[in-house]
């Protein structure tokens, strides 16, 4: 199934929640790119034919407005349930991007400084490194990874963070962030803080300092900093039983296996211990129960992510009073940071191109990229004006997948292989 709009129809095409709030243009209405489209329709289509995704929505904005977008394969296979663009997906790591702006936000009101040590805000915070002192973390290391703090996933069953029963924020847990932390705080540090970077809970972190600095809960502080300023709609930290949510898949032969509770998957061509992989449980979306995960605990849809990345594209704004912050969209983390391959830097909110000739990519300098576990991505090439997000429902194809670089060559003119 696929449901995509082509030619003159992009231009008539009603955002929603993309446009609401947005400021007025100040160029003219791109013209429909119909052969973009083509290829994107082609891409995709291709990937649910050959059950590498069961179902996916890519959207693409130039100077803020629409000039592609298509909805293919299914939402949920068992109950035929097609895709559309307004499914809601869970959002795993595309989580972390609008608490960034949130933390953002408060460092520019004065109410946290980035350079700050942690236990300025949470004083219990104090994990240590494994000759046992206790160096200090400030919330820009959190921010970009460099904290020393790591994901559970990596270590897989037997490492430290598995021990003490830390949370990765995708699983079932009941615990409380408080709690999480507490136990977080009990595993060592895998280097002092500043010297190297590992992908971290290090935004769950910054959650909580968000909760402690503004006395609310994180998706009501989150709400008031970030989504309502920008008028960012149907995104949440929990979805109400009714909501049908994208169903998740795995990656699987002869096609993606839907996911169970509980059902660790490991990351193809990622490091990691014997056992290594997430761990996810679909149902945590609907639990009250579950802390709320700064990191990775929001559910959204394609539209309402185009129009934050479009508010990233504009160096926070309006969020931000003062657009572009001194490292937003810049490569504050270097070469040890290259999650992306060769050529790859990282800053606030994901990673950063710093040469496109040794990432061998079409996309420019500058561009910011990053994507979630349930299998989506996400990129934003400002010299191009361009937004361009991918959701689907199938782990990890959808997000570091040959999908994703198909996709990425079929925005910038490259034809999918037959």
């Amino acid at each position: 199934q696929r449901r995509s709009l082509l030619g003159a129809a992009v231009g008539s095409i009603t955002w929603g929640a993309m446009a609401q709030g947005a400021p007025a243009p100040a160029v003219a209405r791109p013209a429909p790119d119909q052969a973009m489209a083509q290829r994107i329709d082609r891409t995709l289509a291709l990937a649910v034919a050959q059950q590498r995704v069961v179902g996916a929505v890519v959207l693409v904005a130039r100077d803020g407005l629409p000039v592609y977008q298509g909805a293919f394969g299914q939402a949920d296979r068992e109950a035929r349930r097609a895709m559309t663009v307004a499914t809601p997906f869970r959002l795993a790591s595309m989580t972390k991007p609008i608490v960034t702006l949130a933390a953002l936000r408060l460092a520019e009101l004065g109410h946290i400084r980035l350079q700050a040590p942690v236990t300025d805000y949470l004083p219990d915070f104090r994990p240590r490194l494994a000759g046992g002192s206790a160096p200090a973390i400030t919330l820009q290391q959190l921010l970009l990874h460099t904290s020393g703090l790591g994901y559970g996933f990596e270590d897989g069953p037997g490492g430290a963070y598995a021990r003490l029963g830390v949370s990765d924020g995708l699983d079932r847990a009941t615990l409380t962030l408080q709690e999480n932390l507490r136990r977080l705080a009990q595993a060592p540090l895998y280097f002092a803080p500043g010297t190297q970077w590992r992908y971290s809970l290090g935004i769950d972190v910054v959650g909580a300092v968000i909760e402690r600095v503004t006395h609310r809960p994180l998706p009501q502080a989150v709400d008031a900093l970030v989504l309502q300023p920008a008028a960012l709609q149907g995104f949440a930290f929990s979805a109400p039983r009714r909501q049908r949510l994208a169903t998740p898949y795995a990656n699987g032969q002869p096609r993606p296996v839907r996911m169970t509770r509980d059902m660790r998957v490991p990351i193809p061509g990622a490091p990691g211990a014997p056992g290594s992989g997430v761990v996810f449980d679909p149902a945590r979306a609907y639990s009250a129960n579950a802390f709320p995960s700064g990191g990775g605990g929001m559910i959204g849809t394609a539209p309402g992510y185009l129009r934050l990345l479009e508010v990233l594209r504009a160096g926070g704004a309006p969020v931000l009073a003062r657009a572009a912050p001194a490292g937003w969209m810049q490569p504050l983390v270097g070469p040890q940071a290259q999650t992306q391959g060769p050529g790859w830097g990282f800053g606030y909110g994901g990673a950063v191109l710093v040469d496109p000739v040794a990432a061998a990519s079409p996309q420019s300098a500058g561009t910011l990229q990053w994507g979630g576990a349930y299998g989506h991505n996400w990129f934003i090439d400002p010299p191009q004006r361009l937004s361009v997000v991918m959701l689907t429902n199938t782990a990890f194809e959808g997000m570091n997948g040959a999908l994703v670089t198909q996709l990425r060559d079929a925005v910038y003119g490259a034809a999918p292989a037959a």
